[in-house]
């Protein structure tokens, strides 16, 4: 099995730009939020804030915590067994929990965090899916309460501080990329 690398945080701190770097020099990418997307679409609903909270919550209502890991979990595992694997979108505590069992020592968190401001700015001028400083303020609130999304961010492996331009948060990533690849080596 090769790498799988976690990416968690908040909406707007990142998550996107440190996955699509990381499959852009190789790894294969698992996006938990597609699969909220896809069941919009089977189900003939409109991709919007509302109908995107309510699949996330009603996944979870009938799958329990885990759901978007247990749908993904052979899509990664079959992933991981050719390619160094990249997960975007990791939320729930329960999630992190199925995904640590199944896994174990091959799932490394890196948990993209970003002042509130910035993100909210970062997410009202997004070309895919904007949202207003109350609509953030509102899904973090649900995430949070109703998703358990600070968990796998506060046991993440690492911590990247995104309050800079790109370039600067890229070569951030690598300085903590090459230290995951330095701990392997070490283990």
């Amino acid at each position: 099995m090769n790498k799988i690398i976690a990416i968690v945080g908040m909406c707007g701190s990142g998550k996107s730009v440190a996955s699509d770097y990381l499959e852009s020099i190789g790894y294969k990418k698992v996006y938990f939020g597609g699969v909220t997307m896809e069941k919009l679409k089977e189900n003939g609903m409109e991709i919007n804030p509302e109908n995107e909270k309510y699949m996330r919550e009603k996944l979870r209502s009938e799958l329990g915590m885990a759901a978007y890991a247990k749908i993904l979990l052979p899509r990664i595992k079959e992933y991981s067994k050719d390619y160094n694997v990249v997960l975007d979108g990791l939320y729930s505590w329960d999630e992190l929990v199925v995904l640590r069992e199944e896994l174990k020592d091959k799932l490394t968190l890196i948990a993209i965090i970003a002042d509130r401001s910035l993100r909210y700015s970062r997410l009202t001028n997004r070309e895919i899916r904007p949202l207003t400083n109350e609509e953030a303020y509102k899904r973090d609130i649900a995430e949070i309460e109703n998703l358990a999304k600070g968990g796998p961010i506060a046991m993440a492996d690492y911590f990247l501080l995104n309050n800079q331009d790109k370039d600067s948060y890229i070569k951030e990533l690598k300085n903590i990329l090459e230290r995951i690849d330095n701990n392997e080596k070490n283990d």
